[in-house]
């Protein structure tokens, strides 16, 4: 089915209901100076909802520069005529003229409609719902991740958008990429009219605030945001790639200037305009916090990038001069029982979650990959192809005899082939595979960063199975399909479910989201694929769906 109209039917329908209506006193809301022309170019959005508050939020662009006041509402009814909350608001340069409203007072497992107003002007319409308490029977996610604008059209939120029953959209991270116009995965810009703005990579706190303008001006990611409220963390990009607690893979101190500067004002711009609620305002780099949803699941939004990180190991770094590795050395190294992912501090905030709630699912909302992601060193170090490895791989499954040579390559050490996930921070995830095994947990991890997709089962050093990790695939930027780009994308697949023993499930060719469905029997994860992201008419598959059953004897993925 064509999905390109989706957005555009959405906000008509959502915005018919503002028209008649455009005199109320929020719409004459304004500020110093009478002759100022305002819009709301970026949409509107709500996120961090509780059982009796959510975040609403939008921003003004307007003509002139001094602070302006913004009325707010939010109804039970989409022609506000049961309106349960209002107010207004000042904002201006200090906050790129966003505006973020904590609107209390609300009723539990509800839905909302809410919109801003000033100067005559009427936002676009939201919709918003509230977290269930008690008995709860069903909760529907929609989870997202790695959407960079100039890789292609923001589909996967179009397609989003479409459904009537998400309880809320979950972004893993990504949800802006720091390079420069002409950068990674931009090849097709110029085409697509999405060329990246500024055109150079973004440092300052104006580069940052400029690229999300950019991305929020999408009528497809404006779309997603006026249909769900949203709970989101960041991953590198928000930054720059492959952040750590003390830098940045792409941060060079001698031409970009100090990295905790540079981190400040990345950090800054993400809550101006993400909807989300700061759990400390003193400390803005702590994000890491839970949602309860009744008695059904408790949601644990993770920082695995910023806060508690050690710099990642590089495999290049144990390869001697005659090409040999050097696994003593990296063993040591990986598994050091001080290498911190998240910190100790986040470490006892997850235990402390964990262990008080009495929900059936525990759910981790993440970055990286936390399953064993293991493959053959010479793989992994590029001394052997990947596509040999593919071919032997794909023998193995069909039953064919293996040669003594190829024997030998399979048996070779393996490595993890992203020492920028879990696999490179041995100790602390057994910590948190230690923890959810000892509460007695059903614990299910979700993950971005790889723009595939991914389905894995989760064990301990013990081999006592833990959970299951469902790993999403990316909005838009490219999977592994660019980098084996001459062998068939179901062969690289098929290759790595044979070569990883907990790899259940490998998508690496298409864009796409997981919807996630959780019920007291089951958490279902349907793998959902556009076919493109390089024209705006596509179209939405479901490619695989998997789930896990609650009980010790049953935390593993089995078939829908």
């Amino acid at each position: 089915m064509n999905q390109s109209h989706s957005r555009r039917n959405f906000i008509r329908t959502f915005s018919l209901g503002t028209v008649a209506v455009s005199a109320l006193p929020l719409a004459a809301c304004g500020g110093d100076g009478d002759d100022r022309t305002v819009s709301f170019a970026h949409g509107v959005a709500s996120g961090d909802p509780l059982a009796d508050r959510v975040i609403l939020w939008t921003r003004i662009t307007a003509t002139g520069t001094a602070d302006i006041d913004v009325g707010w509402e939010i109804s039970e009814t989409s022609d506000f005529s049961r309106t349960v909350a209002s107010g207004s608001l000042r904002t201006g340069s200090a906050s790129d003229f966003t505006v973020k409203v904590d609107a209390t007072g609300l009723t539990a497992n509800r839905s909302y409609f809410y919109r801003f107003g000033c100067y005559g002007q009427l936002s676009p319409v939201g919709r918003t719902k509230t977290l269930p308490t008690g008995s709860v029977s069903r909760v529907r996610f929609a989870v997202f991740s790695c959407s960079n604008y100039p890789a292609g059209y923001f589909n996967v939120y179009a397609d989003a958008a479409r459904f009537d029953d998400i309880d809320v959209g979950l972004h893993l991270g990504d949800y802006i990429y720091e390079y420069a116009a002409g950068g990674y995965a931009s090849q097709n810009a110029g085409n697509l009219g999405r060329v990246s703005k500024p055109a150079t990579e973004i440092i300052t706190l104006t580069d940052y605030r400029i690229r999300f303008q950019q991305y929020r001006t999408d009528p497809d990611l404006q779309a997603v945001h006026a249909r769900m409220p949203f709970i989101a963390v960041w991953d590198d990009h928000e930054l720059s790639n492959d952040t750590w607690s003390g830098g940045a893979e792409n941060h060079d101190p001698a031409t970009e200037g100090l990295w905790s500067a540079r981190r400040q004002m990345a950090i800054q711009a993400y809550h101006e305009w993400m909807p989300i609620r700061v759990p400390d305002a003193a400390r803005p780099d702590r994000i890491y916090r839970s949602f309860d949803f009744g008695n059904l699941l408790s949601l644990h939004m993770l920082d695995t990038r910023v806060i508690g990180r050690d710099k990642q190991l590089a495999l290049a770094s144990y390869v001697g001069a005659d090409r040999s590795f050097n696994s003593a050395a990296f063993t040591a190294d990986v598994t050091n029982p001080a290498r911190q992912l998240m910190g100790t501090e986040q470490t006892a905030w997850l235990r402390n979650q964990m262990s008080k709630s009495t929900a059936t699912w525990q759910i981790l909302g993440q970055q990286v990959l936390m399953a064993r992601m293991l493959l053959p060193a010479p793989m992994v170090l590029g001394t052997t192809g990947y596509a040999a490895y593919f071919a032997i791989a794909a023998k193995v499954k069909a039953g064919v005899a293996l040669s003594a040579a190829e024997q030998q390559l399979l048996a070779a050490t393996p490595v993890p082939y992203n020492l920028d996930a879990w696999d490179g921070y041995h100790a602390a995830r057994e910590t948190v595979l230690n923890m959810a095994q000892t509460l007695n947990k059903n614990m299910v991890v979700l993950a971005g960063d790889t723009h595939n997709a991914w389905a894995s089962d989760l064990a301990d050093q013990q081999g006592r199975a833990v959970g299951v990790e469902f790993g999403v695939p990316a909005v838009t930027s490219p999977g592994f399909e660019s980098y084996f780009p001459t062998v068939a994308p179901a062969i690289v697949a098929g290759g790595m479910e044979q070569l990883i023993g907990p790899l259940q499930y490998a998508e690496t060719a298409s864009r796409g989201f997981v919807v996630l469905t959780v019920t007291p029997t089951e958490t279902r994860a349907e793998y959902r694929y556009v076919d493109t992201v390089t024209s705006k008419t596509y179209k939405a598959v479901v490619g695989k769906t998997l789930r896990m059953l609650p009980g010790a004897a049953n935390r593993k993925i089995v078939a829908a």
